[in-house]
This record gives structure tokens, C-alpha cells and sequence, in this order.
């Protein structure tokens, strides 16, 4: 049983980086810039009026030339709506769950929305907040929660529910977050996975890929 294991994991580690290396060498598609990896170029800011650039500079910094890759640059496009998508994603940073089951509660709907740029961020992160290898591994591989500790399980349960199926949580699976993460921690987490999931809708939408320097994590379903 342990020789089988490892043997698959093996394999699986070799079709990731067989993919990272062919990430690397693909050439880009036709409506992918160069710049920004994705289907939109970066925002000009020397074109921005003075309420645009406020926000820019809110969002990147007062000594940003460009917008940061990824969420921030596509996110400008929609001025209004940009800085108060920003607020929200930091101010979900801090609540009451801590940082470890904030990163999972990005890691679940990156997972469920096959969106590479979020995953590898936050796998990233996740191991940085200390949260298990074995945690991040039944996320990415889909694979049941039995043996997990039971916060950890419940959370990605209550996500999985959310996001696949008909979206319903059950009377009982929400009992038990609340019992676990208290009524706040449970809105929290939702809102997280919310967060994140607009996110990878908005990374899906304009295919942000990865740059060429950084190895993707999340594998092909």
C-alpha cells in the first residue's frame, strides 16, 4: 500500500512539472499581452484622472508605475468597484478564522474553479500560515477528508457544499461550523470563499496565466 502511494505521488509530481516546463517554453496565445499575462494590458496610469489615480494608488501604492499582476490589474478596469474589492479582500484577512483557515478558504474555491494564478499563490501562502501539506493536498487532489483534523475537514466540506452541486449546506454541516468557528468565524469563512471565488471568476475570465518565472502548483483535473 505505502509503495503504491508513493509511486503515485511520484507520477504526480512529474506531470506537474512536465507541465510547468511546458508552461515555461509554450509560446503565449494571440490575446494574451505580454506584459500583464492576461487577455487585458495594464492600465496606463499617466491616462488616469485624478479620481482614477487616487484609487490606483490606493490599490498599488503612491510609487506603483503599474498595477500589481493578476486580481489588481483586471480589477482597475472597473474603477468603482475596484478599491471596495480590495478593501473587502484585506479586511477578510484579518478576522477572527486567523490565517491559516483563511488560506484555505482561498485554496477551496481556486481548487473548484481550476484557477492556476490563485492556487500557486496561495498554496504558497497556506504553507507560509503553517497549514498541513497533507490539508493542501485534499484540496488540490479532491480527495476525501477522512484523517483530517476536523476543523480543517469541516471547512473544505462546508466550501465543497457551497460551491459544487446544488449549493446548498446542510442544517447539520453549518451546526457544526458554527459549533467549531463560532457564528462569526462562519461568516467569515464564507465570505472568504465568496471573495475567492469572484476572484477566480475574474482570473478565469481574462486567462491569467502565470509568469514564465513561477512554476504552477495546481495540477489538471
Amino acid at each position: 500500500m505505502r509503495k503504491s502511494t508513493t509511486v503515485a505521488l511520484l507520477i504526480t509530481m512529474a506531470v506537474v512539472s512536465l507541465a510547468a516546463a511546458q508552461d515555461a517554453t509554450t509560446p503565449l496565445p494571440a490575446d494574451i499581452d505580454a506584459q500583464s499575462h492576461s487577455r487585458l494590458p495594464l492600465i496606463d496610469k499617466a491616462r488616469l484622472d485624478a479620481e482614477g489615480l487616487r484609487i490606483f494608488e490606493v490599490i498599488n501604492g503612491k510609487d506603483a508605475a503599474v498595477p500589481r499582476l493578476g486580481p489588481p490589474a483586471s480589477s482597475m478596469y472597473s474603477l468603482a468597484a475596484s478599491e471596495p474589492y480590495d478593501v473587502l479582500n484585506q479586511r477578510l484577512r484579518k478576522t477572527v478564522v486567523g490565517p491559516q483557515f483563511f488560506e484555505i478558504g482561498t485554496l477551496v474555491p481556486a481548487r473548484d474553479f481550476n484557477q492556476q494564478y490563485e492556487w500557486t499563490a496561495h498554496e504558497i501562502g497556506a504553507r507560509r500560515a503553517g497549514v498541513d501539506q497533507k490539508v493542501i493536498d485534499v484540496i488540490k487532489y479532491d480527495r476525501p477528508v477522512a484523517g483530517l483534523p476536523e476543523k480543517e475537514a469541516t471547512v473544505i466540506e462546508f466550501g465543497r457544499a457551497l460551491l459544487r452541486g446544488d449549493h446548498q449546506v446542510p442544517s447539520a454541516l453549518f451546526a457544526k461550523m458554527v459549533s467549531l468557528f463560532g457564528r462569526e468565524g462562519t461568516v467569515d469563512i464564507t465570505m472568504i470563499m465568496g471573495d475567492y471565488a469572484m476572484t477566480a471568476m475574474l482570473l478565469n475570465a481574462v486567462d491569467q496565466r502565470l509568469p514564465a518565472d513561477r512554476e504552477p502548483l495546481l495540477p489538471p483535473r
